[in-house]
């Protein structure tokens, strides 16, 4: 092979890497249609909300939905995440109306339906903040592929160590990707209204 060939075939060699590399990651997140199905998260559930009603996978149903799962005694990580998605519905305005904002407790144990009104009415009014028994919780949090650990604390209390995604459900209630907050709100409001 001659040296003008060489630099050639590195290059080629690199970009088809690339390319393999990016069919993979969109294989396993579920975005190459007609390869695979979508990635098999979320399926049938049934908690409360903070005002006391039943919340099903039914109720994802004909509107997109933001879903984080947390816990009300989060120091750092669940308020942000939740002040980030109360900016966006805000950037929504009355489209905001046509999306489903939830927020799902992986601390069944402490997040109780009047605990989760309390922490919520900080937030938009738009998030819902579901909970239910361990079990209840537990089969939510294993079909949406969630981690969850519960972490003991040298004072005899404890926290929780988990998954920090926010979930973009279509109005089938199906997968889509997870969806980034860490952009301005007007543009993450403009993205998620295309899902209307």
């Amino acid at each position: 092979m001659d040296r003008t060939a060489r630099p050639l075939v590195i290059v080629t060699a690199f970009a088809a890497s690339l390319l393999i590399g990016l069919l993979v990651m969109l294989w396993a997140m579920g975005g190459v249609r007609g390869v695979t199905a979508p990635a098999a998260i979320g399926g049938p559930f049934q908690l409360t909300d903070q005002n006391g009603a039943t919340v099903t996978e039914k109720d994802l149903q004909g509107h997109p939905s933001l879903i984080f799962f947390g816990f009300t005694h989060c120091p750092d990580v669940c308020p942000t995440s939740l002040f980030e998605i109360s900016e966006i519905l805000r950037a929504m305005g009355k489209d905001a109306d046509k999306v489903n904002a939830y927020f799902i407790s992986v601390d069944p144990e402490r997040d109780t339906e009047a605990a989760m009104k309390d922490y919520l009415s900080s937030f938009d009014p738009h998030l819902k903040g579901l909970t239910g028994d361990a079990a209840a919780v537990q089969k939510v949090i294993t079909e949406y592929r969630v981690y969850a650990k519960k972490v003991p604390l040298k004072d005899g209390d404890y926290t929780m160590d988990h998954t920090a995604l926010i979930y973009l459900m279509d109005r089938d209630g199906k997968f889509v990707s997870p969806f980034n907050v860490n952009r301005k709100p007007e543009e993450a409001a403009a993205d998620l209204k295309r899902y209307l």
